[in-house]
């Protein structure tokens, strides 16, 4: 079935009347989609009424401090006009010395950077991924508050950034080439001079991909190292979700007209997405996590993000991960540290495209995390956050010996933090 005969057999559903009752099915389809996969998935049978998990997923919503961190707020304007929102957390007690000191770690090829005058800050800058948005990163945020200068921002349509203007008015596709440039327009505003390094989480990663692809000087002059976490350079059209192949390619066929269909209804879709929202969290915790102990109330954050993320904009970018390809693109980080880290449950992006990352770049560092799925920021948090410290201690970024904050722990009988 083609994507414009399988818009079509949606609408026809509409028509007669069918639309009502295909919201609990439209519900699971966009939390499978949300998660990052591409089909429905058995859960587990609700062992409590709907009113009872109703008043638990509240609960849990005030039980943690999850994404209530905030730092300075700015605001980037991508080529379309589309507003990009980023927050910025300074590093505490940074002055000239220091930012020398860490000038001289960085060799010789980046402290030409700097001429006479003191030298910028490094600023590492961290891009999330598909349906989820900058707080996704609050367990490094808290590790390197005041420790180091960080960027936060929220891809487009994600979070606090505007609709992508080009998609909105001028019905343009989305494409992960234009997310590069709207990375660019947020370093250009937050971090206009000085040393860089760049962390990507999935979508984010190939941003930061299609970042150098079509500003190789960049990261040739200001890049100084660069964080791979759960993502791939391509062929994300062969991934499986963890599911039958045979079925995974039929819905992959209609999956584009199907959500384009849904988006087109989008009010009614989202009623039926909270309708069916004991399915969607159940969708979201077998494709985000790969642990049985998760604390219950970091899946209930991680669900709160991708339940904001609108059908519509849920099907504007799917279409864009098949095409995406940036593999050429990897060359330019040769000679860089790098850190490459995944799950290796990952059924996203699963941990065979980042060893594939690494094999083109044999001076990685290469991190698989057991008992990980997709968000590993968030289920493993101290691992990531130590690897992100240590390269950040590599470059410079954080003088030796540095001790970076409390970052908590996700199991089930944790406290939050």
């Amino acid at each position: 079935m083609s994507e414009s005969s399988a818009a079509a057999a949606v609408a026809s559903t509409a028509g007669a009347g069918g639309w009502r009752r295909a919201t609990g099915i439209a519900g699971a389809a966009i939390g499978v989609m949300a998660a990052g996969a591409a089909a429905t998935v058995a859960v587990e049978r609700m062992t409590v009424g709907r009113g009872m998990r109703k008043k638990a997923r509240l609960a849990l919503d005030a039980a943690g401090p999850y994404g209530t961190l905030r730092g300075a707020p700015g605001t980037a304007y991508a080529d379309d006009g589309t507003e990009l929102y980023y927050e910025v957390d300074e590093a505490a007690g940074a002055d000239a010395t220091d930012d020398a000191t860490g000038a001289a770690a960085l060799g010789p090829r980046r402290r030409r950077l700097f001429g006479r005058r003191a030298p910028a800050p490094v600023t590492v800058v961290f891009s999330h991924g598909y349906c989820l948005g900058q707080d996704s990163w609050h367990f490094q945020r808290a590790a390197l508050r005041g420790v180091v200068r960080t960027v936060y921002w929220d891809q487009r349509s994600h979070g606090r950034s505007g609709r992508g203007v080009a998609q909105l008015k001028d019905d343009e596709p989305l494409t992960i080439d234009q997310l590069g440039r709207d990375l660019k327009a947020v370093l250009d505003a937050a971090a206009p001079e000085g040393p860089i390094v760049l962390v990507g989480h999935s979508m984010g990663g190939m941003t930061v991909m299609a970042l150098a692809a079509q500003y190789p000087e960049l990261i040739r002059e200001r890049v100084v190292a660069t964080a791979f976490v759960g993502t791939s350079s391509g062929r994300l059209g062969e991934v499986n979700f963890g599911l039958p192949v045979a079925g995974v390619n039929a819905v992959r066929r209609v999956l584009p007209g199907v959500l384009k269909a849904l988006g087109q209804r989008a009010e009614l879709v989202e009623r039926g997405r909270r309708a069916t929202a004991d399915l969607f969290a159940g969708v979201i915790k077998r494709y985000s996590f790969a642990g049985r102990d998760i604390d219950p109330a970091v899946a209930r954050f991680a669900e709160r993000m991708i339940e904001s993320t609108p059908i519509d904009v849920v099907a504007e970018f799917y279409p864009a991960f098949t095409d995406h390809d940036k593999t050429a693109a990897l060359a330019l980080f040769a000679g860089l540290p790098v850190l490459v880290l995944a799950g290796v449950q990952d059924l996203v992006t699963p941990s065979e495209h980042s060893e594939a990352i690494a094999g083109l770049l044999p001076e990685a560092e290469l991190v698989l995390v057991p008992d990980a799925g997709h968000l590993v920021m968030l289920e493993h948090p101290e691992v990531v956050t130590d690897r992100l410290a240590d390269l950040l201690t590599r470059v410079g970024a954080v003088p030796a010996g540095t001790t970076v904050g409390t970052y908590g722990s996700t199991s089930g009988t944790a406290q939050p933090g």
